[in-house]
């Protein structure tokens, strides 16, 4: 009702406009006409024609380049404004060429064609003065067989003299009670046309078992939807009332108008289906990044309705769309030299939703930044960081950037050394390495086709085991919990052994004080027992090793 309701708002705006336009138009004396430029004589033609009060079909006849017989000449100038407004070819005075000279480019001749629409129609100068060309004389028979057999000619037929009359502006009674009944049809059309849709349209989709769908996006779509019927049906009835061209002119000019906005209002709302079915698309895939582009995308097919829209309705009011595209793109080279940045970043998030190198929750190392990712938009990406800020990162870097995704790793590494006291015997080194093995084995967290525990080396303070574990966890609190349980175990381990862990400490010996014995050890084997040592220890190691 309301979308109905601006409707008849563009009428009346229309009708304001003509009666501006009529008002400057009558302003003109009769018989003041001139034919030096082709807008004069197109002003003289239409003036004089256009109702009783200001018609004069002799003068109106000489924008003819005929000699033939003085009625016929009128005849023939009423013949081609009757052709002119059956096409709806509504002159505007400052679109027309006021040049005396002026010279068609592509046949370099003094010719003008007003009406791209219908060529056969044209001015030619002649003897200084703009004339409708002798072949567009010869042609007004042809054009107007057209309007003779349409349904205003028969209407016209058969309304009585009674509704002929002219009431204002050259509207005849029949026309205007036309107009009413038309209003009134609209209204009764609009309620059915909505309930047929409504019912017919929701009724098949809920037999595919989508009343969700039927309720949200397809009946809200019936009352746009039967507003275009209804534009339609004005644009192929209203000619049929043969009203003036002024006045028809901007009564179909609001009938676009509206019906390109209940299309825009259609389309608008079917891009929330599109947005459903690309959620529910969304909801099946494992990555969350897809549910961040879902109302991007819908935002973006929104705007595109509406700038599309937006031009089709321009173009309704006679607008060079092109010139104004064109007009845009060199406006828009302008403007992306000076937002190089933002168009950068554009370019990166459409590099991330295409290469998907993290999604959202996913734990992400990126230069100095270290978070989680919150969100990712069409400039930057949010990452809250472990400390709980909130850093917003420019796309266009963030692309060029080297990203190391922690929260995709499939294990999570566990690198450290447990360091003994340089006191623990080598047996019960061995036992607590396969203790620590066997912990690993058992641990329902640990990756067992892959580990690495040994006696490493021998340090400043202690002798360091290598303990180097993956754990199979979906975040960094799961990970720190499996960690926990080993680190327990490793203790438990050692306390039962007896085994002691080292810390740094420092020793500070005197070799010798007086009256003490020396503290620096004695060296009492020979060089026979010292080699007599060594072969008794590879052969026990060889022993090792072979078995």
């Amino acid at each position: 009702m309301k979308v109905l309701k601006c409707f008849f708002l563009f009428l009346l705006i229309g009708l304001a406009q003509f009666l501006l336009a009529e008002n400057i138009q009558y302003n003109q004396k009769l018989n003041e006409y001139s034919l030096e430029s082709p807008r004069h004589t197109i002003w003289t033609h239409i003036t004089y024609l256009q109702n009783d009060a200001n018609r004069n079909v002799a003068i109106a006849a000489k924008t003819l380049n005929f000699d033939g017989n003085p009625s016929q000449k009128e005849k023939l100038a009423v013949y081609l404004k009757e052709i002119l407004d059956y096409n709806d070819l509504f002159i505007i005075q400052e679109n027309i060429s006021d040049d005396k000279d002026f010279l068609d480019s592509t046949q370099q001749k003094n010719i003008y064609i007003p009406f791209q629409e219908v060529p056969d129609i044209y001015l030619e100068k002649v003897n200084n003065k703009w004339l409708y060309s002798a072949h567009t004389i010869s042609k007004i028979t042809l054009l107007h067989t057209a309007i003779e057999t349409s349904l205003s000619n028969k209407l016209m037929r058969v309304i009585p003299d009674f509704g002929h009359k002219t009431l204002l502006f050259g509207v005849e009674i029949w026309q205007l009670f036309g107009l009413l009944l038309l209003i009134i049809l609209s209204f009764l059309l609009k309620r059915i046309f909505t309930w047929m849709l409504s019912k017919i349209i929701g009724h098949y989709v809920v037999r595919f078992g989508q009343k969700e769908i039927a309720d949200k996006f397809i009946i809200p779509v019936a009352k746009p939807l039967s507003l275009i019927f209804i534009a339609l049906c004005i644009l192929n009835i209203l000619p049929a009332f043969n009203i003036p061209i002024n006045i028809n002119h901007y009564l179909l000019l609001a009938t676009k108008v509206f019906a390109s906005i209940s299309g825009i209002l259609v389309f608008y709302r079917l891009v929330d289906l599109v947005n459903y079915f690309l959620a529910k698309f969304a909801e099946r895939t494992s990555s969350t990044l897809d549910d961040q582009l879902v109302p991007l995308v819908n935002k973006s097919l929104k705007v595109f309705v509406v700038i599309a829209g937006s031009l089709i309705v321009l173009q309704n009011f006679e607008v060079d769309v092109t010139a104004l595209l064109a007009g845009l793109s060199i406006g828009g080279l302008a403007f992306a030299l000076a937002a190089q940045d933002t168009i950068k970043n554009l370019f990166g998030s459409i590099m991330i939703f295409i290469d998907r190198p993290f999604q959202i929750g996913d734990w992400v190392v990126s230069g100095d930044f270290d978070g989680i990712v919150e969100e990712v938009g069409f400039r930057s990406t949010r990452i809250r960081t472990f400390a709980n800020s909130l850093i917003s990162i420019p796309n266009g870097k963030l692309a060029d950037q080297t990203i190391d995704n922690m929260g995709r790793r499939i294990y999570r590494r566990y690198n450290t050394n447990l360091g003994l006291t340089y006191d623990t015997p080598v047996d019960l080194i061995e036992t607590y390495v396969k203790g620590l093995r066997a912990i690993v084995e058992n641990h329902p967290s640990t990756r067992k086709d892959y580990y690495e525990i040994h006696f490493k080396s021998f340090g400043d303070f202690s002798l360091n085991i290598l303990v180097y574990i993956f754990f199979e966890c979906k975040d960094w609190s799961a990970e720190l919990e499996a960690k926990h349980d080993f680190n327990i175990e490793a203790k438990k381990l050692a306390e039962s052994l007896g085994i002691n862990f080292a810390f740094p400490t420092q020793t500070l010996q005197v070799e010798t004080l007086p009256g003490q014995e020396s503290l620096s050890p004695e060296y009492k084997l020979t060089p026979q027992d010292q080699e007599n040592k060594l072969n008794e220890f590879l052969s026990a190691f060889k022993s090792k090793q072979k078995q």
